[in-house]
């Protein structure tokens, strides 16, 4: 045994992880409280029109909540290794432990999860966050992670996305990340419009803001795709190394993106080619509702005795004037 059980003391214990993204879960919330309270109504509404309102309900409350999600989410870009590496500066320890890399539009995280958690008297399970987005400074986040002393392998790789850094390659994700954010904020605001246009049963300029708005999502992920056009920066532990894909947001927005795309034509091109089918996807078909009123104002029925009194026959109406006079 040796002082302070073989640790220094200016290092801090693991910094404890929330089990989940708070962000995430209150836009999850939200979206799905909507979905519910939608759902309570759902009785309400006769016929084949219900079938069509659950599924445009669906479809767009997944579009609204993916743009929303997206731009908070850490896992465009994800990695993992395994390997056994220093743990700390200024000392020998060595420790097995998963290395791993998530880049999002707004920082960079890096998770080193040690094999067991347990090991050199200590709980090695970090998560830290180091940002890029506008009113952030990476290198002075940079800078207090040396001073609060983390493990060595979250600060080698945090390294690798510094401004000082030889890979130079902050400013690559750090602009793509700035342009991809607006162009899905734009798509948000768009997609919003659109619902709007269907709720007013504006469809044909519904489904063009629908194009639009998939039209977006497609340049938003253009923008991050250009940023694996550059020559990748090596992150190299022993004899294996740390290499990143595209993660769960990138390929969820390029799913919510094709879905616009073809609701969008779908919408165009049926109210050119087939509208009466397109009104009764959206619920506005009414010839029924007139079959039904036709029905009701028949002469037969005693509410319309109006009618009654003006169909009286031609003859009958000479004979009883004749003889009146």
């Amino acid at each position: 045994m040796t002082l302070w059980d073989g640790s220094y003391p200016f290092y801090p214990g693991a910094n404890a992880c929330f089990p989940f993204d708070t962000t995430r879960a209150v836009i999850i919330t939200v979206f799905l409280s909507m979905l519910v309270m939608f759902i309570l109504i759902l009785p309400g509404i006769r016929g084949r029109g219900r079938l069509f309102w659950f599924l445009r309900l669906v479809l767009g409350l997944f579009m609204g909540a993916v743009l929303l999600t997206v731009q908070f989410t850490r896992d465009w870009e994800t990695g993992w290794v395994q390997a056994n590496t220093s743990y700390k500066s200024f000392s020998h320890a060595q420790v097995n432990a998963d290395i791993g890399l998530h880049i999002g539009l707004a920082g960079v995280n890096v998770t080193l999860r040690g094999n067991p958690v347990n090991q050199i008297n200590e709980t090695i399970n970090y998560n830290e966050h180091f940002p890029w987005n506008f009113g952030a400074d990476y290198d002075r986040s940079y800078s207090e992670g040396l001073e609060k002393g983390l493990p060595s392998p979250i600060l080698y790789v945090a390294e690798k996305f510094s401004t000082q850094s030889p890979c130079a390659v902050h400013r690559q994700y750090r602009i793509a990340g700035h342009y991809t954010s607006l162009t899905l904020w734009l798509a948000f605001c768009t997609w919003l419009i659109s619902i709007l246009l269907f709720s007013m049963s504006i469809l044909l300029y519904g489904g063009h803001m629908l194009l639009l708005t998939a039209t977006l999502i497609l340049f938003s992920l253009l923008f991050f795709f250009t940023v694996r056009n550059t020559p990748e920066c090596p992150i190299q532990f022993g004899p294996v190394s740390l290499r990143t894909d595209y993660g769960e947001s990138f390929w969820l927005t390029l799913v919510t993106g094709l879905l616009c795309l073809l609701l969008g034509l779908g919408v165009i091109i049926l109210n050119s080619v087939q509208p009466g089918k397109l009104k009764l996807i959206f619920s506005l078909d009414k010839s029924s509702e007139e079959e039904v009123w036709d029905k009701s104002c028949l002469p037969a029925e005693p509410s319309c005795s109006a009618q009654d009194v003006l169909m009286v026959p031609l003859g009958e109406l000479c004979q009883v004037t004749a003889n009146q006079l």
